[in-house]
């Protein structure tokens, strides 16, 4: 019995066929994936601000973040999400069909961003942003890493409607067959990565900024957050089929995802050993 006819047995999920573009007019089209970015730089924006003016929770019960600062941060934030996400991806994960025509760099609308090179621009504009307006760069940092699992969601909720980085293939019960996957069920690995790097990273930040003294040690949060988008990736790599270009790098097991995602765990714990051992400002 061939694998295909194996996998028929089982009972599979029906991907729900959602058209990319949202919204057409005319030549206008508006696609889910750019709404997703769109959504989750607005949402965390809002939420920020509602905590920036939280006085218990930050050292001192003062921050000097105010709330033009941050109106002021969502172009330095959405521009260093965009240019690092896809300049990451095309780095680690694409390069030879930019080599052979560039332009193939501008067709966002295609998918193709990388979480490691968003994380890494967003880095340089909020080092860069904190710089130019005397602003505690750390205690930025756990702002921003407050609010980051939401676009995080909302982007593999997008990757999800796109019918791209699906899963591996698999026969549990909740399987899929995606339009660009073959005809084989695989695992829905968007939704996995949209539940541990969305909503149980949302909650675990948002119960240790409210409930602890961690936003009062700046660096704590950003720790946190690295550390538990690294486990998250990791772990989900496990059921994600590597980007075809790529495949394995080694032991029929090891993807592109993890290796980006080990040290960055290992940066997550330096910043929390930083945070509790700093002296108070």
């Amino acid at each position: 019995m061939s694998l295909n006819t194996a996998l028929s047995l089982f009972t599979e999920l029906p991907y729900p066929q959602i058209d990319p573009i949202a919204i057409s007019i005319g030549p206008l089209a508006i696609r889910w994936y750019g709404l997703a970015y769109v959504t989750g730089i607005l949402l965390g924006w809002w939420l920020a601000r509602r905590m920036i003016n939280t006085p218990r929770l930050w050292p001192n019960n003062y921050t000097p973040i105010t709330e033009k600062h941050l109106d002021d941060f969502l172009v330095w934030a959405a521009l260093g999400i965009v240019l690092g996400g896809r300049i990451g991806y095309i780095l680690f994960y694409d390069l030879d069909p930019v080599l052979a025509n560039p332009m193939v760099a501008l067709e966002i609308w295609r998918g193709g961003m990388s979480f490691h090179g968003g994380l890494t621009g967003a880095t340089l504009a909020m080092i860069i942003f904190a710089r130019r307006n005397g602003l505690p760069v750390w205690m930025l940092f756990d702002v921003v890493a407050c609010v980051a699992p939401i676009g995080l969601f909302f982007g593999r909720i997008a990757n999800f409607i796109n019918g791209e980085l699906w899963g591996r293939v698999s026969d549990v019960a909740w399987a899929m067959q995606f339009p660009t996957g073959g005809p084989f069920t695989r695992h829905p690995s968007q939704l996995y990565e949209a539940a541990l790097e969305g909503i149980v990273l949302f909650i675990l930040v948002q119960v240790l900024g409210r409930t602890t003294s961690a936003l009062k040690k700046s660096g704590t949060i950003s720790g946190v957050f690295i550390c538990g988008y690294s486990l998250a990736r990791i772990f989900v790599e496990f059921f994600r089929e590597p980007d075809v270009q790529l495949g394995y790098l080694a032991g029929g097991w090891l993807t592109m995802g993890m290796v980006l995602s080990m040290p960055m765990f290992a940066l997550g714990l330096w910043a929390i050993w930083r945070a509790q051992t700093a002296t108070p400002a």
